[in-house]
């Protein structure tokens, strides 16, 4: 946890609105909120100079990807897809994670303590009303592919009365923690997410960590899924990502637009499958997660911070 402290505080002393007067933090208005989102977008990511202090610049991708331009199951294509079997329902949920329907104290304290310092490293004063996990690791759903999906939940009102300021305060905050980080569970990545309280999840299975019980239990009864429809659906926009990386470095505003698009476009298609009876396994949230395991959405990103990069740069 030292590197995201280091961090906090050299993006501190980097900001030189933060070091004018008598140094005092501004906490809990307009002002001190976007000062606050300043440091964490003005320090990166930027290709030259590195991160502040120095620090080597964390790469977007965690998992490694092939760069061939080519739709899975073409030739010269990703050499690995992932396995519809990867997406069926287990007998029981991990043994390693749940003891009894609770989950393990270790891994309780664990994730308690990488939430406690998340915050602590914050420029705002922020109140955790919960800690929960969700996703797959909560659900009998689970494989070798499941993130932690660690939910710090907030009252964004209490930080700003702009909730939608608030949420891209922490949105940008918890994006640079789990680029400086890589912490594991049982080979599992921990990912951090911050929510507003009274958020609807979408999920059919919710654990309270603070409570030390269930919000949402999960059912084991079998399910069906459409993973062919799923596969497609990747399929289309991983060979429209490609087209646009073809053209992106000699255009790099026209691939900026077509990367929003498309961004949207995946938003937009999650949603209607998390707001669908199938909710987690529709074919569209099965497809965002194809994408997401084979660093679809990594690549998205990654496109589209070099193009911005090269629309600023001279020479």
């Amino acid at each position: 946890m030292k590197k995201w402290k280091e961090f906090v505080e050299e993006s501190r002393n980097d900001d030189k609105s933060l070091t004018e007067g008598k140094k005092q933090r501004t906490r809990g208005s307009g002002p001190g909120l976007e000062r606050s989102l300043k440091w964490f977008l003005d320090t990166g990511p930027q290709k030259k100079g590195g991160w502040p202090g120095g620090k080597k610049r964390p790469s977007f991708r965690r998992r490694k990807f092939n760069d061939t331009s080519a739709p899975p199951g073409a030739p010269g294509g990703l050499e690995e897809e992932v396995e519809p079997e990867s997406f069926e329902k287990q007998p029981e949920l991990d043994p390693r994670f749940w003891k009894t329907g609770k989950l393990n104290p270790r891994i309780a304290k664990r994730l308690i303590k990488i939430a406690n310092e998340f915050v602590e490293g914050l420029e705002q004063d922020v109140q955790i009303s919960d800690i929960r996990l969700t996703g797959s690791l909560a659900n009998y759903n689970w494989s070798k592919y499941s993130d932690v999906d660690l939910h710090i939940v907030v009252d964004f009102s209490k930080i700003s009365d702009d909730t939608e300021l608030a949420k891209s305060f922490f949105d940008a905050a918890r994006w640079r923690w789990n680029e400086l980080h890589d912490i594991v569970m049982y080979g599992h990545e921990v990912e951090i997410f911050v929510e507003n309280v009274g958020h609807v999840t979408h999920s059919s299975g919710i654990y309270s960590i603070m409570e030390d019980d269930w919000v949402t239990s999960p059912t084991s009864d079998e399910i069906r899924f459409d993973y062919p429809t799923a596969r497609k659906k990747a399929d289309s926009i991983q060979t429209e990502t490609n087209l646009i990386e073809k053209f992106a470095d000699a255009k790099p505003r026209s691939a900026l637009k077509s990367i929003k698009r498309l961004k949207e476009r995946i938003r937009k298609m999650r949603k209607a499958g998390l707001h669908s009876p199938d909710q987690e396994y529709s074919a569209e949230n099965i497809a965002f997660k194809i994408l997401r395991r084979e660093d679809t959405l990594d690549k998205l990103s990654q496109m589209q911070y070099n193009a911005f990069d090269a629309l600023l740069s001279i020479g």
